[in-house]
């Protein structure tokens, strides 16, 4: 899908949501990925994808700011996936340190592990990565880019 960052590729399963790939992200390595990982069979059904689709045209639009769909995680584990699920309870337009979030993981000397979960997040913005920062309130990386943080941030201080 088109959006305001750029192009989107959005993957799903039975089980919801599994995929959402910046352009820059390599879409194709993002597709080999779920080929390997999950099945090798991979069709074209924007209609499976259409709430998807809809709810992120409603967040980039900004008329909504939380995300209500069936979420697949199987891309990932253990802590990583107890830091992603952390991330929808950081406030639409507000932010969050890597350390605060490592604390609220269980793990609370773990910022460094939170970066390395970020940035493997198989669903940036639907599981708001971009709303974690530095504890001095730089922005830090980001596996969309800089600018596409600084964008995101932007859209949800503006609402």
């Amino acid at each position: 899908m088109d959006s305001p960052v750029g192009a989107l590729l959005l993957a799903g399963t039975e089980r919801g949501l599994v995929r959402v790939a910046y352009a820059d992200q390599g879409q194709e390595s993002a597709l080999a990925r779920l080929a390997t990982e999950i099945s090798p069979r991979i069709l074209r059904t924007p209609a499976r994808l259409d709430a998807a689709a809809r709810q992120l045209d409603e967040y980039f639009t900004r008329r909504r700011v939380r995300f209500e769909l069936p979420l697949d995680l199987r891309l990932v584990l253990g802590f990583r996936r107890e830091v992603l699920t952390r991330l929808p309870d950081i406030a639409y337009g507000g932010t969050a340190s890597y350390r605060r979030v490592a604390a609220a993981a269980g793990r609370p000397r773990a910022a460094r592990a939170v970066g390395t979960a970020c940035a493997g997040n198989p669903l940036p913005i639907v599981l708001p990565c971009h709303r974690v920062v530095h504890s001095d309130g730089s922005l830090g990386n980001y596996l969309g880019g800089a600018e596409t943080k600084r964008a995101l941030l932007t859209l949800e201080a503006t609402r």
